[in-house]
């Protein structure tokens, strides 16, 4: 009976993930969709007036006006884009075979997570403080809203994804299935980092 219910569970488990993935992939494509229509040109007009208030708040106004406060908070939001793509390169190596092969994948994993939760937490943070002090400058940028399309496309294949993915047992799975989610991992991360780096060369 356990076995059958073990069985069962395994089942369930991987039908949960298969619902779970088929949805995220269904909302990504949607916002897609929305992001080449016509309605995407109103609701970016439409938030023109929420990024002009940006900069009249405190954060705007302390960014604008003190200088060494936005540099202090963009090295801290430099060193935590570095953590997190650290974690993520430390984690899809070890699934790919290539990093820390001496160490569970189990264990990197979860110690690679909490790294990547921290590291996300702070890049929200300043990046909030960041975008108030140059909202307009942003708010006309196209990289601007492509790293922020990206960037929900990570945390939802992070936490929607990747580690229901990969909570079970990470030998029973394909190897395929999981070299894939690797890999995938990898180039949504890789395009994050690319858009951020872009908006740094942008007007």
């Amino acid at each position: 009976m356990s076995r059958i219910e073990s069985r069962l569970r395994g089942a369930l488990a991987v039908s949960t993930g298969w619902v779970r993935t088929l949805l995220t992939s269904a909302v990504l494509l949607l916002v897609l969709a929305f992001s080449f229509s016509d309605l995407r040109v109103e609701a970016w007009r439409g938030l023109e007036p929420f990024f002009g208030w940006m900069e009249t708040t405190w954060l705007g106004v302390i960014g604008k006006t003190w200088g060494a406060a936005f540099a202090l908070v963009e090295a801290v939001h430099l060193l935590a884009l570095a953590l997190l793509g650290g974690s993520v390169i430390a984690a899809d190596g070890r699934l790919l075979g290539v990093l820390l092969t001496d160490v569970s994948a189990r264990t990197v994993l979860e110690r690679t997570h909490k790294l990547f939760l921290v590291a996300l937490a702070v890049i929200t943070a300043t990046g909030v403080f960041m975008a108030c002090s140059v909202a307009m400058k942003i708010y006309y940028l196209p990289v601007y809203w492509y790293k922020m399309l990206a960037l929900a496309a990570g945390v939802l294949f992070v936490f929607f994804i990747r580690r229901p993915l990969l909570a079970g047992d990470i030998e029973a799975l394909n190897p395929v299935v999981v070299k894939l989610t690797a890999v995938s991992s990898l180039m949504i991360w890789f395009t994050v980092a690319a858009t951020g780096r872009w908006i740094g060369f942008s007007g």
